[in-house]
Order: structure tokens, then C-alpha cells, then sequence
């Protein structure tokens, strides 16, 4: 892992901070149609614009004029709000969603405002944060190929993003797993995954399977891994039945 030491850490940009600052600030036009686009946002979904930041090249204050406007909104309902409001501000024509390929299509989390491009994502809150770093040890098993049924989408939208699963199916005999191993979460550290299925949607993916030790309790469980780092071949899919 590679990463800068505290010590050379000048300044935290945070999107929440920085949506704050700009609306105490003189603006320019991008900016501008930026908080325009949240207010729709908020409107629409009723979801304070407290809840919402921004992110990308705004949040650093390097945007130009071809810049698109990078948004984030806080708390997995939240997001469901504001999932459902993008779609009706898109069926009244207030904006346009854009689909580049079947996973944007899934997802609808970016489309154009007043001609300008957009992407909506989701930041957990810290009361969402709930595993803390040494709670678990993870090892690596194998990799598989699967199929399987989402059971659970409450963090599908977070990176990383996680899917409860249940009707593992190997795509092929070598993926066979046994019956303890099978595993109940897919885990995917690939953003553009996120939120590609709801529950009661099959995916088929690629990944590594774990097994995960809750270190207080002793209990063992198996989840896939997405995005590994070990295999360029890794990936999620939404399928039909």
C-alpha cells in the first residue's frame, strides 16, 4: 500500500467541507450550476442538502469549464431517496440520465444537467461504519467463477460495495466449493459496481474467495472479493435468471 506519512498531510478535503464553502463563497458558472443541480436534488428527494458534498476536481477547486459535476450524498437511505428523485427529475425532464453501457444502465447514477454532466455517489455515515480495522482476519482460499441471487442491497451502493447472496452456483466444476465454504457476501472494491443489482437480482462475477474470522467471537465466514488485485479477471455482472 502506498501512502503519504500524517506529517506531510497539509489540508483534509472533505466533500461535505467543501459544499459548505462554496455556498459562502463568490462563485463561478460551474459552481453555480452545481449547487443549482443539489438544491434539485434535495428538492426532490427531501433529503437536506446538509447530507449532500461534492467531490472531483470542484472539491479541489481545479475545475474548468469541461468539468462535470461530481456529487456525493451521505447515508445508504439517503441515497435510496435521492435514487428514486434522479429518476422522477429525469421522467419530468429536468435532467437526462446516461447510460455509456449496460452497468450505467443498472446503476442511473450520471446523466447531464442544463448540458452539463453529473455523477452521483454514496459515502457511508460514521454510524454506518461499523467494522473497525483488526476486528477480522481475512485468508485468501481461491479463486471462483459464480452465480448467485442478492439477497441484501442496504450497502450496495458504498464502496466497498456489498452484496448478501445466497444460491452460490459455480460457473463450472472447478469453482466447486463445499457446502461450508460457500460464501454469503460478495464484496466488491471496484467502484464501478456499486449498486448494479437490487435484491432479488442475480449477478454472475469473478473474484477471491475468503475466509473471515470474527476475531471476538471465533465465528467464520466466506465472502468473495472483487477487485483483489490479483487477476485482471475479476468482475460483476447483472444477469437475468
Amino acid at each position: 500500500m502506498i501512502c503519504p506519512t500524517l506529517s506531510s498531510i497539509k489540508r483534509v478535503y472533505t466533500p461535505e467541507r467543501r459544499l459548505k464553502e462554496l455556498l459562502k463563497k463568490k462563485r463561478n458558472h460551474l459552481q453555480n450550476l452545481t449547487l443549482e443541480l443539489l438544491n434539485e436534488f434535495s428538492s426532490a428527494s427531501e433529503v437536506s442538502l446538509e447530507d449532500f458534498g461534492v467531490h472531483g476536481s470542484i472539491a479541489i477547486g481545479m475545475e474548468t469549464a469541461q468539468s462535470d459535476i461530481d456529487s456525493v450524498v451521505y447515508g445508504g437511505q439517503n441515497f435510496r431517496k435521492l435514487e428514486a428523485a434522479v429518476k422522477k427529475l429525469a421522467d419530468e425532464g429536468t435532467l437526462q440520465l446516461v447510460y455509456n453501457n449496460k452497468l450505467d444502465e443498472a446503476r442511473k447514477h450520471q446523466g447531464r444537467f442544463k448540458g452539463k454532466g453529473f455523477v452521483y455517489t454514496a459515502v457511508r455515515k460514521l454510524e454506518e461504519v461499523v467494522t473497525k480495522y483488526g476486528d477480522n482476519k481475512y485468508s485468501v482460499i481461491a479463486p471462483v467463477k459464480f452465480r448467485c441471487r442478492v439477497t441484501d442491497d442496504s450497502e450496495a451502493m458504498f464502496r466497498p460495495a456489498l452484496y448478501k447472496i445466497t444460491d452460490y452456483k459455480p460457473l463450472n466444476q472447478t469453482f466447486q466449493l463445499e457446502s461450508k465454504k460457500v460464501p454469503s457476501i460478495v464484496v466488491s472494491m471496484i467502484g464501478m459496481y456499486r449498486n448494479i443489482a437490487k435484491k432479488g437480482d442475480y449477478i454472475e462475477g469473478s473474484g477471491v474467495l475468503e475466509r473471515v474470522e470474527h476475531l471476538q467471537t471465533g465465528r467464520v465466514s466466506f465472502q468473495v472479493v472483487v477487485g483483489s488485485g490479483t487477476s485482471e479477471d475479476e468482475y460483476l455482472w447483472p444477469v437475468s435468471n
